[in-house]
């Protein structure tokens, strides 16, 4: 029995090394990126993005999801809100609240700071207006005729923006899909 227990031992040790030797052993150009590659010209990133654009929605959200999102927004703590994404670096753009109201800001490092306000609204009133006539299309940053969200950088257009889908889920659960919980700012 004295020595079963030491060859025991010995043979979790093999076994662990043979693994870890194999693992290091893989032959070149084995590795696989988990997602597809990009190698794209400037061109063909530009028509894809225009691809993309076009199959955003122009449905306004409308007044009665815009008011839905106003009473969740309200009906939680200061610093807490709508966040499209929670993750390291940026993280979106989010609607977080506040003593006064609700602001529209970027948000970065997993939620935990957000970026000055863009834009803020003080009522239920304004916020509704506001947000009833926007789009997935108007909010994504392509759109021109909305300051509030237009962007001229490629990388910041339909990067994390605030959706009818995000909105829905947010409203339904407090949080977009796929975010670990709602945190506070």
């Amino acid at each position: 029995m004295s020595t079963i227990i030491p060859l025991l031992a010995l043979g979790a040790v093999v076994v662990v090394l043979v693994a870890a030797i194999q693992s290091m052993r893989r032959p070149k150009g084995a590795w696989r990126s988990p997602y597809p590659l990009i190698d794209a010209s400037e061109e063909e990133m530009a028509r894809r993005a225009a691809e993309l654009r076009d199959r955003l929605s122009r449905a306004p959200f409308g007044e009665a999801r815009a008011t839905a999102l106003w009473r969740k927004l309200a009906s939680g703590g200061e610093g807490e809100g709508l966040i499209v994404e929670f993750h390291r670096d940026f993280c979106g753009q989010g609607l977080i609240r506040r003593a006064g109201g609700v602001v529209l800001c970027d948000v970065f490092d997993g939620g935990g700071h957000t970026g000055d306000p863009i834009a803020g609204w003080d009522d239920q009133t304004g916020f509704v207006a506001f947000f009833a006539r926007q789009s997935d299309f108007s909010c994504s940053g392509w759109d021109e005729s909305q300051p509030v969200f237009h962007s001229g950088d490629p990388w910041y257009r339909n990067n994390q923006r605030i959706t009818a889908a995000v909105i829905d889920s947010f409203v339904a659960r407090g949080r977009p899909p796929g975010t670990p919980s709602a945190r506070k700012m």
